[in-house]
Parts: structure tokens; C-alpha cells; sequence
């Protein structure tokens, strides 16, 4: 037969269900910890999910590196892609224009004309543009086809236009409307024709801002909308691993084999501010969210301190069979211990059940109410990304049952400190 500490085992027979007062107030204390353990959980999964997501979607579409040339075009990049192609770790390279144009529709009656949006043009190889960015595959109405004059519309920008496959559009590159806005000043005001172009497909990457803001044209094209000659802007570098250790190693080698006069911009540095904000964010909800668990330790200094003036005799006359200070304060931390790792466990498990069950909970409320509450052009998401990372976990259960078991220490200690005389005098 196990035979368990003195300690213990007094612990676990003062925590057994009775029909008091100081029972509720324990069964209270363990829902608390257990609801301060599955909020945080929920959070921060919902905000690591936000930060892998964002990753992936904005990797998947920029690549990992870009090789540019500052202030002037890269002319003989053919060559420059053929050396990065045989640096080590390299998977695939592609070249790209990006630069903003003008873009009008089709007059619409029922519109009160055409529309017009500035969006961001991305010059692509089509045969090249596969190795380095998932937009080859996410077209989701019509074909990526960008021979001739063919363009590709975001979802979210097409829907706001009110574009489909097969309309027409005409783009205003900036460079034109420059040399149009300085020739009104001359005596020949020069007046440049919109190049017209035909809506080949429609894609979504799945982040919002990129569908609403982004199109896409055959690089030639876009060279000839930029007056970029036979260069481009850059080269898209797509690695191995997309690692943030692994990404900095690459973006220096690379930089060390090209030489100073050509800039390495990570996927990292293009988006410094956003994920820097999401990391943020998320490091200050933990900080908040663990209030929460402050509040479930004062109920358990409560429940304590109220056992421990219910069981004053008992104290009283424990101490005066032999029971020596640490083990009366032993007792009372096993308790709060006990409560701490119920409530953790039980946490632990609502924690993960409501993380996998979010999106139908949002699909629930969503019928419920008649509402969109995870509204897709403010958050870029159709719907709540979860990640529940094992060291996140570990924190969170860490920190609650060092609390819990803080807080046992000052009604241990007030029943150690008690003489046995007194305690059953004043009993």
C-alpha cells in the first residue's frame, strides 16, 4: 500500500468536498485558476496564429530575399540571377518591376462612370515567377495568362471595382503622368495614351491588403509602363528555410558575394514594423492576461486564510503533538499547490478545446447575431488563426502554478506561527 507524506496526505484529506463554506470558496479558487489558464491560452494561441499566418502569407507572395539596386534599375540582371542560383541554399530567383499606376474600368451606367483605383503593378515572369511566389497558384477565377496585354486583379480590389475576367481596364503608369503634368508648361503639351488591358484572372493570396491593393502584368510590359528599358527593380530570392536565423546567414553571404553596390532586403526587414507590432502586442496581452491569475491567487489567500481560521484547534492541537513549523507550513502550501494543478489541468484542456473549436463558435455567433464579428477587410483573415506553441503552453502553466503556490505562503505561515496554547484557547 502507497503510504503518502504527513503532509500530503493532511492536505488532500482537508481538501476533501464538505458541505461548508470554505468548500465553495475552494471549488471557486480552482474555477478561477482554471479560467485565468484557458484565457490566456486562447489569446496568445489566436495571437501566434496571427504572427505564422501573416508569415506565411506575406513570404508566400514577396519571397524571402530581394536583391536591388537603390536609385537605379538592375540592368544586367540575367547575369546576377544565373550567380544566385548557384549560391547555396537558394531555391529559386525571378525578376520583378514594382511601381504604382492609375487604373480605370469600364464606364459603368450604373456607376455614373468608370472606376479608378492607384494600385500596385508587379511586373512578373510568368515561366519564372512559380519558383519564388505562390501567385501562379492563386488564381481563382479565369487563368494566369499575362501574354500580350493580360493583367491579374487582387480579389478584394476586383469585388470593390466591381471587375470580372474579360472586362477591360486601362492603366495611367505615374512616369506618363509626369511627362504629361511638365509638358502643359510648353508650348506642345504632350498628351500619352492609357495603355488598355484585358482582366485575365483574379487571384487571392489571402491577405487582405495584398487582394485590394496588388495586380500583376508581364514583365515586359511593366517595363514598358515604367520606361525601365531592359532592367527591372530587383531579384525575388526564394531559400531553403524560410528561418529567421537561416534568412539573415543568406542575406549576408549573398551580400558579400554581390558586393556594396547592391542592397539584400529579408522578408524581415520589409515588414519590420508589422510583425514587430504583432510581437508586441502579443507580449502585452500575456503581461495583462496574467492579472487574471492574480486574481485567482488573492481568492486562494482567501480560501486560505479562511481554513486556517476554521481549523485553529485543529492547528492548535497538531502543533502540540509534535508537528514542527515546515511541516504545518508544508500543509498548507500542498493545499494551495493541490488547487493550482487542478485548476491548471482543468484550464489546460478548455484552453485547447476552445482553441479548436473557435471558427465554429464564430460561425455560431455569426448566425446568432445576423453579424460579421471577425470582419475579413479589418483582420485579412476569413477566419481566427490558432496556434497553441508547446513554450507558450509551458509559460503559461509555469507561471500559474508558481502564483498559486505564492499564495499559499502567508496563510502558511500565520497557521505556523500559531502556539499551540493560544490556538485552543482562542478556539
Amino acid at each position: 500500500m502507497l503510504r503518502l507524506p504527513f503532509e500530503l496526505g493532511l492536505a488532500l484529506r482537508y481538501l476533501r468536498p464538505k458541505k461548508n463554506f470554505v468548500s465553495v470558496i475552494t471549488l471557486f479558487c480552482v474555477l478561477g485558476v482554471m479560467l485565468g489558464v484557458a484565457v490566456l491560452i486562447v489569446v496568445i494561441a489566436v495571437m501566434s496564429g496571427f504572427d505564422v499566418e501573416l508569415r506565411r502569407k506575406l513570404i508566400g507572395f514577396n519571397a524571402h530575399l530581394k536583391v536591388v539596386t537603390p536609385g537605379r534599375p538592375l540592368l544586367e540582371w540575367e547575369a546576377t540571377m544565373g550567380s544566385l542560383e548557384k549560391q547555396p541554399g537558394v531555391k529559386g530567383v525571378a525578376p520583378f518591376i514594382l511601381g504604382q499606376v492609375l487604373m480605370q474600368t469600364q464606364p459603368d451606367p450604373s456607376l455614373r462612370g468608370p472606376q479608378s483605383f492607384a494600385p500596385i503593378v508587379r511586373g512578373i515572369d510568368s515561366e519564372l515567377e512559380g519558383r519564388v511566389s505562390v501567385l501562379t497558384n492563386r488564381v481563382i477565377e479565369g487563368e494566369f495568362d499575362l501574354r500580350g496585354a493580360g493583367v491579374l486583379v487582387g480579389s478584394s480590389l476586383a469585388d470593390q471595382l466591381r471587375v470580372s475576367v474579360g472586362d477591360r481596364v486601362a492603366l495611367h503608369s505615374t512616369a506618363a503622368l509626369d511627362r504629361m503634368l511638365k509638358s502643359r508648361k510648353t508650348r506642345e503639351p504632350e498628351l500619352i495614351p492609357a495603355e488598355d488591358y484585358e482582366v485575365r484572372g483574379i487571384f487571392q493570396v489571402g491577405y487582405d491588403q495584398i487582394d485590394a491593393s496588388f495586380i500583376a502584368v508581364s514583365l515586359v510590359n511593366a517595363q514598358e509602363l515604367f520606361n525601365q528599358g531592359e532592367g527591372v527593380n530587383g531579384l525575388s530570392v526564394m531559400l531553403d528555410d524560410s528561418s529567421v536565423e537561416n534568412t539573415r546567414l543568406r542575406q549576408e553571404e549573398i551580400g558579400a558575394r554581390l558586393g556594396p553596390e547592391f542592397r539584400i532586403v529579408s522578408w524581415m526587414d520589409e515588414n519590420r514594423d508589422l510583425l514587430g507590432a504583432i510581437e508586441v502586442e502579443k507580449d502585452a496581452m500575456l503581461i495583462i492576461l496574467f492579472f487574471v491569475m492574480v486574481v485567482a491567487a488573492f481568492c486562494i489567500i482567501c480560501s486560505q486564510i479562511a481554513f486556517v481560521i476554521r481549523k485553529t484547534r485543529e492547528i492548535g492541537m497538531l502543533k502540540g503533538m509534535g508537528a514542527t513549523t515546515g511541516q504545518v507550513v508544508a500543509v498548507f502550501l500542498a493545499q494551495s499547490s493541490m488547487v493550482g494543478v487542478v485548476g491548471v489541468l482543468m484550464g489546460v484542456g478548455t484552453g485547447v478545446l476552445m482553441v479548436s473549436i473557435r471558427n465554429d463558435f464564430l460561425h455560431f455567433m455569426r448566425w446568432v447575431t445576423g453579424r460579421q464579428l471577425f470582419p475579413q477587410s479589418i483582420y485579412s483573415f476569413a477566419e481566427i488563426p490558432a496556434l497553441v506553441l508547446p513554450h507558450d503552453l509551458a509559460l503559461i502553466c509555469g507561471v500559474s502554478l508558481v502564483m498559486c503556490l505564492l499564495a499559499g505562503v502567508v496563510p502558511a505561515w500565520i497557521a505556523a506561527s500559531m502556539r499551540p496554547v493560544e490556538a485552543l484557547r482562542n478556539d
